[in-house]
């Protein structure tokens, strides 16, 4: 009997192991298999990502990117040349039409699923880079078409980066460095870099966004101070402020922007828009409820706590709470606004 138990457990355990495409052995097999893909992939990115924007790509950058050893990187590089999806020429690593259309497809279901997780999920925006690091290698191209069209074909993903269409080409980087403004130059920021992550939650946690409009107030070698076109005084480090691509905005700096939540009772203020930070469900209800760019709205009544305020739009009155309202930028009367 104790043998027969013995021979039950070690069949168990065999199955366990060797079971085909479901046991440990083959997961593991599976999970190195995609590990390895993953590495090729992101290598072919990092390449493209140099070539569009003009930059030189080496064995290092590779290795940098990819957090490899020099031989590894090489190692690497040299499987991509003998499977035909690069070359070399003067020493660089050079994407052939087949690494440049694998590229092109991962850097666009990356964009795709960083959208996805904007607006459709509750998902943090610290962490949808992680994720779409990790979904970009499993989407195939009919899947990647098939997100494309729930989300409505967007042009640019939550970062301020242009989505390639299926058979279009990466764009190059747009804007220029936060860090190359002049003091009291009005700005737009159209791209964040989330990688360091650590400095992309640094970012994040001083409220700026692609969309958000400011002034370099003061600039040292140290640091910049901004003051953000709802009045809001940020500072930031070089390092922080050369990791924000921006578009200049002269045509900013006429305009008085505050948020709605700073409104009294009384007042009455014209929407100017939603902040970038409001995104998904949280941004479709504000634009269902009325809040849209010319809306006028009055506010009609603070509740004795202070919160929630209700505002009269287009007839009817909506509450909100204070960090809803906070979302919605408006423009005073100049009267109101001195």
């Amino acid at each position: 009997m104790k043998d027969l138990l013995i021979i039950v457990l070690l069949a168990i355990l065999a199955l366990t192991l060797f079971w085909p495409g479901k046991g440990l052995a083959a997961r593991w097999l599976a999970g190195r298999k995609l590990a390895a893909r993953a590495r090729q992939e992101d290598a072919l990115k990092h390449i493209l990502k140099a070539e569009v924007n003009g930059r030189t790509c080496s064995v290092t950058s590779v290795a940098g990117a990819l957090r490899l050893g020099e031989d590894a990187a090489a190692a690497l590089l040299a499987e991509l040349e003998k499977g035909g999806l690069l070359s070399f020429e003067k020493g660089a690593p050079r994407l052939q039409p087949a690494g440049r259309e694998l590229a092109r497809h991962v850097v666009r279901a990356h964009r795709l699923w960083e959208s996805f997780l904007a607006d459709q999920t509750g998902v943090a925006e610290t962490d949808w880079h992680r994720h779409a690091e990790r979904q970009e290698h499993l989407l195939t191209r009919e899947e990647t078409d098939r997100l494309a069209a729930k989300l409505g074909h967007p042009l640019l993903d939550p970062h301020g980066d242009s989505i390639p269409a299926r058979d279009g080409e990466v764009a190059a980087d747009s804007g220029q460095l936060l860090t190359e403004v002049e003091p009291g130059g009005w700005f737009e920021v159209v791209h964040l870099e989330d990688e360091p992550e650590i400095l992309y939650r640094q970012l994040l946690a001083l409220g700026l966004r692609p969309g958000l409009q400011a002034r370099v107030e003061h600039r040292t070698r140290d640091h910049l101070d901004l003051l953000t076109a709802d009045r809001q005084r940020l500072r930031l480090n070089t390092v922080q402020a050369s990791n924000v691509a921006v578009a200049l905005r002269p045509e900013v700096a006429g305009e008085f922007d505050s948020a709605l939540s700073e409104l009294r009772t009384g007042q009455t203020a014209a929407v100017l828009g939603l902040s970038p930070a409001c995104r998904g469900a949280a941004r479709r209800r504000l634009l269902d409820l009325g809040f849209v760019p010319g809306t006028v709205v009055r506010v009609e009544l603070v509740s004795p706590v202070g919160d929630p305020t209700a505002y009269r739009v287009r007839g009817s009155v909506v509450a909100l709470r204070r960090q809803q309202a906070a979302l919605i930028r408006i423009t005073l009367p100049r009267e109101e606004a001195a």
